[in-house]
């Protein structure tokens, strides 16, 4: 016997979504926050204690868009939102979340003969490993959405840890016996003659600090190994090699993170002559490569010109590593929370993350598709793949490039604004051509006296928002250009007017 949803369900749901897209039609997107009194109303608002008898649905929603929404920041809907990095919801991934609650599905096993959404996830990353140019889906064989970078850098360093300490397992001829997963971290370093495990970065992002916290490798053992004080984003490759052969002698294992895309300046840690060789000494001393892509890793779906030349230089080779973290919530324009790790070993994977003693969450042994449950963190997964599937079916290859440039071309109309103005300092180097400009730009007012209130002045303007930093020592504004409603010319003329009025202020 058949079983549809109620009309009085239905009708609510529309009615409710309706009263939504009138609400969001007629909100001032031109200003990224919320008014004041807006936050105040909305707080003062949140229910204190739980009622017996509830409001019910239709107030419900109406307290939800008249109260609560107005207290919500525009950092979506605003084309000059700057904070973070941010990236908005294109129509057509909105369009799909709402499939996704509607249908609600759990995302863990693959089980397809219940439900294809395990292959709608796999299509989505096939698609994205190729939009990236990476090389073949197949090269990439255990992929999976996470919660985003955070998560992603967690599993990258559960990932290196267990396969940089199964190197030296086997050195000593322990590798079938005994590992991470099973023995845990501190009986399998013991097993196999590890003092310690080390993480090796330049720019290294905080959640790559705090995954190593997770994980058990502490906040001292991630090493900064910048090029210089001027380049702190570049990865010193002589530093690296000995470091490498110092743990050799020492008993100390090493996962090296390549940041693609620091995020104060936006540069990026290799380029297209350092990946070979950092490959070729991770290979000789059994490290692990990672690439935190983040946002920078978009930078390779830029097309072949003169004036990508520097950013794609610096984002080639990058598919030389054993793992990746990208964001799909940033330059991808999907919404929170979509993240994305790809690792090119197949079984290291489920070798950390597997449900060894669930059979009721086992999967056929002949599927062609890892269940995301035994190859990353959640158990309860939401279907967060199909606004990605969504976006990049709908965009394709050219929808997605020229997303992209419009961001790139409005980051670098600021970034010689700022670079030509009397009034700021660009940085990180003055001189640097605003073609090694990807999507941040950073910059602080001449006037130290400006420079220290330069954020809050840019921020009350009401017209845009930046998000505060410091380079060097002193504050600076860090600006990100990463959602698909830029508008180059609009949006540059209030960004130079806000700028030229506050450093006069």
């Amino acid at each position: 016997m058949s079983q549809s949803i109620s009309p009085e369900v239905s009708s609510f749901l529309t009615t409710s979504y309706a009263s939504l897209r009138t609400h969001i039609s007629e909100r001032d997107t031109g200003r990224p926050l919320p008014a004041a009194s807006s936050l105040q109303s909305g707080r003062s608002s949140l229910a204190s204690t739980l009622p017996t008898t509830g409001l019910g649905r239709e107030a419900t929603v109406k307290h939800l868009l008249a109260d609560l929404a107005p207290g919500l920041n525009n950092a979506s809907l605003s084309s000059r939102y700057f904070g973070f990095v941010v990236g908005g919801v294109l129509p057509v991934a909105e369009a799909a979340d709402n499939i996704v609650s509607a249908l609600d599905q759990n995302v863990a096993t693959h089980l397809p003969g219940d439900s294809i959404a395990t292959d709608v996830e796999d299509a989505a990353l096939k698609l994205l490993i190729d939009l990236l140019n990476l090389g073949k889906a197949e090269d990439w064989p255990s992929r999976l959405f996470t919660t985003g970078a955070t998560g992603s850098n967690i599993v990258a360093l559960v990932c290196g840890r267990e396969a940089v300490i199964a190197h030296r397992l086997a050195a000593v001829g322990k590798g079938e016996t005994t590992t991470v997963a099973k023995a845990g971290l501190l009986g399998a370093c013991m097993e196999a003659g590890v003092r310690r495990v080390q993480v090796l970065t330049s720019g290294g992002h905080s959640s790559l600090v705090k995954a190593a916290s997770v994980v058990g490798i502490g906040h001292d053992e991630v090493k900064e190994l910048g090029l210089s004080k001027e380049e702190s984003w570049r990865l010193d490759l002589d530093a690296v090699e000995r470091e490498l052969e110092k743990g050799e002698a020492e008993g100390t294992v090493s996962i090296i993170s390549v940041s693609a895309g620091e995020v104060n300046t936006g540069r990026f840690a290799t380029n297209a002559l350092d990946m070979p060789k950092l490959r070729s000494l991770a290979d000789k001393f059994g490290a692990w490569v990672h690439v935190d892509g983040a946002f920078g890793i978009f930078a390779r779906v830029l097309p072949e010109s003169e004036q990508y030349n520097i950013l794609r230089a610096q984002t080639a080779g990058l598919e030389l590593a054993d793992s990746i973290t990208v964001d799909g919530h940033k330059i991808l324009n999907v919404p929170y929370d979509t993240g994305i790790f790809l690792s090119r070993h197949p079984t290291i994977n489920s070798q950390a993350f597997s449900n060894p003693n669930a059979a009721y969450l086992a999967t056929s042994a002949t599927a062609t598709i890892q269940s995301p449950l035994n190859i990353g963190l959640e158990n309860s997964r939401r279907f967060r793949a199909l606004p990605t599937y969504a976006a990049l079916v709908s965009e394709g290859r050219t929808g997605v490039t020229h997303m992209v440039e419009r961001m790139v071309a409005l980051a670098r109309r600021i970034a010689a604004f700022v670079r030509d103005s009397p009034d700021y300092e660009f940085l990180p180097d003055p001189a640097a051509s605003v073609e090694s400009t990807f999507i941040i730009v950073l910059f602080r007012a001449r006037d130290r006296a400006a420079n220290g209130e330069l954020v809050g002045r840019i921020n009350a303007s009401g017209l845009m928002y930046v998000s505060p930093t410091a380079w060097e020592g002193e504050k600076a504004v860090r600006l990100a250009v990463s959602n698909w409603r830029v508008d180059v010319e609009r949006d540059f003329e209030v960004v130079r007017g806000v700028l030229e009025a506050v450093v006069k202020a």
